[in-house]
């Protein structure tokens, strides 16, 4: 896997990457850094990628288990470090899945599955942060 971040002298402190698989993503710094808030910051990305990261799993291994889900959706709150480097120190995931008739029981266990075993990014970064999860079903049946 690869990324190139180019740094856009003209915004002040915005960048952008071009990921190996040929897509762009921007990112910017905060006002008080130089930065215009013209995109998110590179740490917001970490807790986006993060996300999307959990949220593939539960859907494929939902769906894998025959599971009729129709939705997903992850809202993800953090804390970070006071001190640089300020790495997060705390993340919480909370997702909403629907669909039809899918169990308790199948929703929590694609959620144990991907931050024990196939969320690279939220196992990663759970070195440096105590990551806990809930979450809710809704029957959309």
């Amino acid at each position: 896997m690869e990324c190139t971040i180019h740094w856009t002298p003209g915004t002040g402190m915005g960048f952008v990457a071009e990921t190996g698989s040929g897509h762009f993503l921007t990112m910017d710094g905060a006002p008080d850094g130089g930065g215009r808030n013209l995109a998110p910051r590179p740490m917001e990305t970490v807790l986006a990628g993060t996300g999307g990261c959990t949220a593939y799993d539960v859907v494929l291994i939902l769906k894998r288990g025959r599971h009729d889900v129709t939705g997903c959706q992850v809202k993800l709150t953090s804390e970070r470090a006071a001190t640089d480097p300020k790495v997060f120190t705390k993340i919480h995931m909370h997702f909403v899945v629907s669909g039809r008739g899918v169990p308790a029981t199948a929703v929590e266990r694609a959620i144990a599955l991907s931050h024990e075993r196939y969320c690279s990014a939220s196992i990663m970064l759970g070195k440096t942060a105590e990551i806990t999860t809930s979450f809710e079903f809704v029957d959309a049946g």
